[in-house]
């Protein structure tokens, strides 16, 4: 058992969970919670490492079992331990180390036909989690993040997703802008979501392509409207200016699916 912080494996634990580029560098990001771990599992994720406290292990040995026969390395700590790897506010005592997705494959398969969101430079980890969740619960066939977005693999953003970051189908565009320009030269409609010079989204007639989302503040920047087919927006009619981005999203991507 271990029962120091200064242990390697915790020390590289605490580093995952706080740093993207340390993620990136070891092909590692952390799951936490038993259903996050067992949803990992069963949807074909490599589990590296399970750290698990002894209580953990009895309460949920089903959810154990399920996830130790994956062959990973199993470390058990101890509760106090586990509290201070632990990103939760009650933490149930399981936790995964898992290799990193190889989902690149999207950037060549996305279909004229198909129906996507893309995300240009969300910086909430809640907000992507939630839209990741509501993508895969409304039937979309993935999602286009740019390389400006938060880190898909985040704690929040994974936990937040209710498991979708391991089912859906996800890429990222480090060139954004040019990516949905080279969409929109193949025949795949692709629509900004914003309010300058835009036609309401109920009137838009979607049936497939690619809704554009941008970020929390800013918006879509320029360039990645510019690349767009069209421009559509939320009508509003109370009296805030704007919707959260999650909440916009869903809307947009609901939009996107009830007419398919």
């Amino acid at each position: 058992m271990i029962t120091s912080r200064d242990n390697p494996t915790i020390k590289e634990i605490i580093k995952l969970q706080k740093s993207a580029k340390y993620r990136r560098e070891r092909s590692l990001f952390s799951a936490e919670g038993v259903r996050l771990c067992r949803d990992a599992v069963l949807s074909g994720a490599k589990i590296e490492k399970l750290i698990y406290t002894l209580q953990a292990r009895e309460k949920y040995s089903d959810d154990f079992k399920l996830i130790s026969d994956t062959g990973c390395e199993k470390i058990e700590v101890s509760p106090d331990i586990f509290l201070k790897i632990s990103d939760t506010k009650s933490p149930q005592g399981l936790l995964c180390l898992i290799s990193m997705l190889d989902k690149s494959v999207l950037l060549d398969k996305i279909e004229s036909m198909g129906r996507y969101v893309a995300l240009e430079n969300i910086s909430d980890p809640s907000n992507l989690g939630t839209i990741l969740r509501t993508a895969e619960a409304l039937g979309l066939d993935g999602v286009i993040l740019s390389g400006g977005c938060c880190d898909i693999y985040s704690p929040k953003a994974s936990r937040g997703s209710m498991g979708a970051v391991f089912r859906l189908n996800f890429c990222i565009a480090e060139n954004f802008p040019e990516f949905i320009g080279e969409m929109t030269c193949r025949g795949i409609k692709t629509y900004a979501s914003t309010p300058r010079d835009a036609v309401s989204v109920t009137e838009a007639n979607f049936k497939s392509g690619i809704i554009l989302i941008g970020n929390e503040g800013a918006g879509l920047t320029d360039a990645a409207i510019d690349a767009c087919m069209c421009r559509v927006k939320i009508p509003m009619g109370g009296r805030a200016e704007s919707l959260n981005a999650s909440a916009a999203a869903a809307i947009l991507m609901w939009e996107l699916i009830r007419n398919k």
